[in-house]
């Protein structure tokens, strides 16, 4: 061949060897070029290419080596002499991006120059840059390319060009099968390189998987990303880089590159690589001789699959991350092994967050997002699954998954009966990703039907009577309320849909997460403004409300929302109510004009009113300067009026008329009084006339129906989860009612709650999200209602079903009050003035909230851990042998004083408990402080406030799960119940619940005289006090089920539940009757008798299985002794005390009871009335009496005795000196 004709071919060879692994890319060639040539070609490249990649490929065979200043050969016109093109020159006519490939001796010295280069090259400077440029090169600086007839010339781009060629040529001169196999049957291997089914094919595959593996373990995955998944040309030659490094290092070269890449040349991937080649060159004789032979894919890919999972079975975050990552990938391109290999992605996925992480930076999102293109029915189940666990950690994939059509895939699977309500679930939370915050999302789904498809679920859910799986409905209300979120055009859609009614049974369904996800979704049905296209909308638009008749429509939807939000106004879990707060603000946005005046009408004309109770709000706007509300100058906050156009001087604090004016305000945060020039909740005021908040459709309604919401914000200003109240205050504030908070003083043993005036410690935002009660896979905190042992005889009494209790647990960056460790009231953050008007709204946390289940393991069940078990098992043990000891105990005098405690509590301590495993009491007093002592080291191990608001009054302490980390539950005489974990640990208490249990005339006022018992067995929590009626909580649905009409004029004294049969338990009353009720019956009312002539105070079931009986006494001092089956008067009347007993204890398991009396006298009487013994307080050595008896309590499992006294003390009796070991 000439050598013109040869250099041609060359070229051309080469041109055509790039184009099969970039075929779109525009190929230029120049053979033997000047200098000018080379330029002229570089700077039409770079043009053409734009801000494209540019590759440059010099093969300098044949010319001097490089220079050691990085200068490389080229000709002179004539061709008679070589003229040197310095790399400065190269990169600054083409520029970055771009890439080199040098194939010459001593090509290293390239590489060097350029890092020269790049490190002399300012980055922020306006000319050439190296910052992304890429350089392979084929040797070090300082050698020669190999001599040796085994290898080509150009062995180098031979390896970039032909990897497969001549990764066989070299494999097998070294393979035992080198007999049989020449370089000419190697050259003649059947297929094409994209075909998969054919031997070229798939040994291109299994060689693109194997270099992906091996880069993807030895690279940092931002190199990797960078090298391998970003530009296809970049990753197809750096592949086939690794495979030159792997020939030429045999032959004494070493290719370089710039990013340089650690050596790969002897990972164990190429071992597996040569097996795969082995046992497909195998049969190739046979390929070639008959064309006809069927070809036999090799098992590399099944062998690796079955290596990843073997991973599965014994991985974990801790340990080396699978290597068989990309080669799974690899395999979602082949239809055969695809299931199997989703299957197992799934479960990888499933891991947690650090696999989707890795999963994701190996590649796998453009893989999926094609395989929604597909209509193979088995993957649509896993696809969904993946599709979930990728969304969870990464909410950008939105964008491409709408370019692509794929929320039509989720769209058309939630539509599908036949999938399972979980994984239709998982469809709803893909769908609900998709919408978030994302405009072209809102609008590709309504134009798909996506609001039709979710109501048409909901409504059937409604009604069918089988249970629908609660997470497919928390997740269809979420994923509508997300849809039409500020946005106009969905909101229009879903009235006309009469969203607002079929929502309306699911405000009480059983599952609190499905109650707040309705919430939301009604409360994003409230247009507030904020939808930019709507402002843009064309006026003969079809959905816009124009005309009047459309304008009443809206106003009445309005309406039909907030009646149902009035509804769950005192719902039990803490994240309903939230969700109310904040769908109320949004309504109060749009009417707060209205509400305004109202509210100030209700203050000024009804001064007992709800608004007038609270006495840390003044009405902005009203005319008729302070108010005559209470004033709590040194525990609480003060009310305030003032005029909208004049700032009103209190105690020393300005309160501006327009907080808006001046510099932005954390909302609700305790800004103390000496830095604050402003209320710091009095946000938004009638002060904003135009805008939003007094647009023309916000028509005026009717004068009681705004009152009902104004009483309904102010419920929630006074919640007593701290955080909610703090929403309920945003919520008022909007409407014109504002905070002027006083700094709160500490007294001794008084610690103060986190609404204190301390500055904040750190910014925060938003509600601090929970862990569920239903979250069966939150296995951190043991919230299940284990029912404590009753009877030996019974072992399987403790296979009750799993309950759980909603948490408030805070996020562990959510930095509580030391003292107290009530949530943080920060709730949001505003920025400085002029900044957007919807950063004042309350914003809602079920949707993130609820996105966290989708981040833990969905395919594996959290089991408790072999610990919490073998310390329930043994709690148990212990309970059992304590029952039995005191079933068959002797008389018991409880003379031995074993512990004796001053708890300093000014008023005396008024309720007592002891813990059942430990050697710890617990004592309350009347202002709510409660205090946890070791009796047996006499140490005080930790002291808080139950709460810091104006109205005091302890009602009952209860111990949640004893089996297992209990629980405290804290009820106060107003009928609030706070639900505290951690609370002996020294200032780590933390608020788990908190809600109402009663809702009387005027909830939050002392004189209910609230009377609370909580039933273990069942769950339920009995709630009464001067009311007609009794209150009966789910605690596992965090719901009131029921409430028992009592048709009496008096009211609830005394309350004891049943340890035998749950939902069952008997009431005593002011006027000395008692009552026994089973809520499993119709007429819940079993039996009713007159026992006593004055106020029953205490009462308790008789110990052992006997459920009928009980023992109650009076104020009078008569101890009655009742068995509701047989007859209605008593069988067994003690008179213990006259006129004063005080307190009354039933214990557990032991024939005992105790009664205390003013008098300072305790007395202990067995079950047949028989007095076992007196305990009796005498003076001291300082003649100093001891208070009256105030509180007694049994110790559950043991014959002890806490005795809390009107001066503070608490005492701790046992008929031996020496009580059991915990």
């Amino acid at each position: 061949m000439a050598p013109q004709k040869a250099l041609e071919t060359i070229g051309k060879t080469l041109s055509y060897q790039y184009e099969r692994w970039h075929a779109r890319a525009k190929y230029k060639i120049q053979l033997d070029p000047t200098v000018e040539e080379v330029k002229k070609l570089c700077c039409t490249c770079r043009k053409l290419a734009k801000s494209e990649r540019v590759l440059f490929h010099y093969n300098g065979h044949g010319v001097p080596k490089p220079t050691a200043n990085g200068e490389i050969w080229l000709f002179n016109k004539s061709y008679t002499q070589y003229i040197p093109l310095p790399v400065r020159d190269l990169d600054s006519w083409l520029r970055t991006p771009s890439m080199y490939v040098f194939d010459c001796s001593a090509a290293g010295m390239v590489v060097n120059a350029f890092k020269e280069l790049q490190d002399l090259t300012p980055s922020n400077s306006s000319g050439s840059s190296v910052r992304d440029c890429i350089l392979l090169a084929a040797c070090e600086a300082h050698e020669t390319l190999p001599q040796s007839a085994e290898f080509p010339a150009d062995v180098f781009t031979s390896c970039l060009t032909t990897p497969i060629k001549m990764a066989l040529r070299w494999f097998c001169t070294r393979s035992l099968l080198h007999e049989s196999l020449t370089y000419s049957l190697i050259d003649r291997i059947p297929g094409r390189q994209t075909d998969r089914k054919t031997l070229l094919g798939e040994l291109n595959w299994i060689f693109t998987a194997v270099t992906d593996t091996i880069a993807w373990n030895v690279l940092p995955h931002d190199l990797f990303q960078r090298l391998f998944r970003q530009d296809l040309l970049v990753a197809s030659l750096f592949r086939n880089f690794l495979l030159a490094e792997r020939i030429m290092r045999s032959a004494n070269c070493s290719p370089i590159s710039h990013p340089m890449l650690p050596a790969t040349h002897q990972h164990h991937m190429w071992d597996a690589w040569d097996m795969a080649a082995e046992m497909c060159l195998a049969q190739l004789p046979a390929l070639i001789e008959d064309p006809k032979v069927e070809f036999q894919p090799s098992p590399f890919f099944t062998e690796q699959l079955t290596a990843f999972e073997i991973w599965l079975d014994h991985g974990s975050e801790y340990k080396k991350a699978p290597e068989q990552l990309p080669i799974v990938l690899q395999v979602l391109l082949s239809q055969c092994h695809r299931f199997r290999a989703l299957v197992l992605l799934g479960r990888f996925l499933d891991m947690g967050s650090w696999a989707v992480d890795l999963a994701l930076s190996v590649g796998i999102f453009p893989y999926v997002l094609k395989l929604l293109q597909t209509t193979t029915p088995e993957l649509r189940q896993i696809l969904v699954f993946i599709w979930t666990k990728i969304l969870s950690l990464d909410k950008s994939c939105q964008v491409d998954l709408v370019k692509d059509d794929g929320h039509k895939y989720f769209i058309r699977f939630l539509d599908s009966e036949e999938a399972y309500p979980e994984q239709r679930a998982m469809a709803a939370f893909v769908l609900a990703v998709i919408v978030d915050g994302h405009r072209r999302g809102q609008e590709a789904c309504i134009e798909a039907g996506l609001i039709h498809v979710c109501l048409r679920h909901l409504q059937d859910s409604t009604a069918n009577e089988v249970q629908t799986e609660p997470l497919f409905l928390q997740w269809l209300c979420l994923c509508l309320g997300k849809l039409w979120e500020d946005f106009t055009e969905g909101q229009i859609i879903g009235l006309q849909a009469d969203a607002p009614a079929i929502y309306g049974p699911l405000l009480s369904e059983p599952q609190p997460e499905v109650r707040a996800s309705a919430v939301f979704a009604l409360g994003t049905l409230f247009d507030i403004g904020f939808d930019s296209s709507s402002l843009s909308r064309d006026v003969g638009d079809e959905v816009s409300y124009d005309d009047d008749n459309d304008e009443d429509e809206k106003v009445k939807a309005e309406i039909s929302i907030v009646k149902s939000l009035l509804d769950v106004v005192s719902d039990g879990s803490p994240l309903v109510r939230t969700e109310v707060a904040v769908a109320l603000g949004r309504f109060a946005f749009g009417h707060n004009k209205h509400l305004k005046s109202v509210a100030a009408a209700i203050l000024n004309h009804q001064p007992h009113s709800v608004l007038s109770s609270l006495p840390f709000f003044a009405i902005k706007g009203t005319t008729s300067g302070c108010t005559s509300a209470n004033y709590y100058s040194h525990t609480g906050p003060i009310l305030k009026a003032g005029g909208d156009s004049q700032s009103v001087v209190c105690d020393g604090r300005i309160s501006t008329s327009n907080p808006l004016a001046t510099s932005g305000v954390m909302h609700g945060s305790p800004v103390s009084d000496e830095s604050s020039q402003h209320s710091d909740s009095g946000i938004l005021t009638n002060c904003i006339s135009n805008g939003v908040i007094d647009r023309a459709h916000s028509r005026h309604l009717d004068n009681g129906f705004y009152s009902q919401c104004v009483s309904a914000m102010c419920t929630l200003a006074k919640d007593p989860s701290p955080r909610i109240a703090s929403l309920g205050r945003r919520v008022l504030s909007i409407i014109g009612i504002e905070q002027v908070v006083t700094k709160l003083t500490k007294s001794t043993g008084h610690v103060s709650s986190s609404e204190s005036t301390t500055p904040p410690t750190s910014s925060l935002a938003g509600l601090a999200r929970s862990s569920s009660l239903f979250d069966l896979n939150a296995g951190h905190l043991s919230m299940t209602f284990r029912t404590p042992p009753v009877s030996p005889p019974q072992p399987t009494y403790f296979t009750t079903g799993l309950r759980r209790v909603y948490s408030l647990e805070l996020r562990p960056h959510l930095v509580s009050t030391p003292d107290s460790g009530l949530a943080d009231p920060l709730l949001g953050s505003l920025g400085a003035s002029g900044s957007s008007e919807r950063s004042f709204l309350p914003k809602s946390t079920i949707y993130k909230w609820s996105c966290d289940h989708f981040t833990k393991p969905l395919l594996t069940a959290a089991d408790d851990s072999n610990e919490i078990i073998s310390k329930r098992e043994e709690r148990e043990k212990f309970a059992f042998d304590q029952i039995l000891k005191c079933q068959h105990s002797s008389i018991n005098k409880l003379h031995n004083q074993i512990a004796g405690w001053d708890t300093r509590f000014e008023a005396g301590a008024k309720i007592t408990l002891l813990q059942p495993f430990s050697p710890v009491v617990i004592a309350a007093d009347e202002c709510e402080r409660i205090r946890v002592w070791n009796y047996e080291e006499a140490t005080l191990l930790n002291s808080f406030s139950n709460h810091d608001y104006p109205y005091k009054g302890i009602s009952n302490l209860s111990l949640i799960n004893e089996l297992d980390d209990s629980l405290l539950l804290v009820a106060s005489s107003d009928g609030s119940i706070r639900i505290w974990k951690d609370y002996s640990a020294k200032s780590r208490q933390k608020l788990v619940t908190a809600f109402y249990s009663i809702q009387g005339p005027r909830p939050g006022v002392p004189s209910l005289n609230a009377v609370v018992k909580w039933q273990q067995q069942s769950g339920i929590l009995y709630a009464s006090g001067k009311l007609s009626s009794i209150a009966v909580w789910d605690l596992d649905k965090e719901q009131r089920i029921n409430s028992i009409p009592l048709q009496s004029e008096c009211s609830v004294s005394a309350m004891s539940a049943s340890l035998i049969h749950g939902r069952e338990f008997a009431a005593g009353f002011t006027d000395g009757s008692v009552r026994l009720f089973d809520i499993r019956t119709p007429d819940m009312l079993v039996c009713a008798t007159q026992l006593h002539t004055q106020k029953v105070v205490g009462m308790g079931f008789q110990p052992g299985l006997d459920p009928a009986k009980i023992v109650s006494a009076s104020h009078a001092g008569d101890i009655q002794f009742l068995d509701f089956r047989h007859h209605r008067d008593a069988y067994l009347t003690i008179h213990a005390h006259r006129g004063s007993l005080a307190a009354l204890a039933v214990h557990r398991h032991a024939p005992l009871i105790a009664s205390g009396s003013a008098k300072q006298r305790i007395k202990v009487f067995n079950m047949d009335g028989e007095q076992l013994g007196t305990i009796q307080y005498y003076p001291t050595f300082m003649a100093q009496k001891i208070g009256s008896v105030s509180c007694l309590t049994f110790h559950p499992y043991q014959v002890m005795l806490a005795a809390g006294a009107a001066d503070g003390c608490v005492s701790i009796y046992a008929d031996e000196i020496s009580s059991p070991r915990f």
